[in-house]
């Protein structure tokens, strides 16, 4: 029982630093095409849930969740299913925060 438990942890780990490394990647692409508009920054990874903070020009623009929305195919395409919860105002008049339900296809 004991050794199943370590077996359990260690899996759950895997999973997670797998998760956070495609989250980052993401990021990585996402910034990649849609730098300088729009520069996102992974803020937290807590409970199932993504924050990333979104800062640039593109916050003046009409579709502003469109732009932020993008970062959810990102995820997509390297085997995570995101969706996009909310859309809150950052610190400074160019800056959004999203808010993205996550988990690994197939889990």
């Amino acid at each position: 029982m004991h050794t199943f438990s370590w077996a359990k942890q260690f899996f759950y780990r895997l999973i997670r630093v797998d998760l956070v490394d495609a989250i980052r990647k993401a990021i990585e692409i996402y910034n990649r095409f849609h730098s300088p508009e729009a520069v996102a920054t992974l803020v937290k990874i807590d409970d199932g849930k993504v924050v990333v903070r979104f800062k640039g020009v593109f916050c003046y623009t009409c579709g502003v969740n469109d732009w932020i929305e993008d970062l959810k195919y990102v995820l997509e395409d390297l085997g995570i299913e995101a969706e996009l919860i909310n859309v809150m105002e950052g610190s400074d008049i160019d800056e959004k925060m999203g808010v993205f339900k996550i988990r690994k296809k197939g889990s």
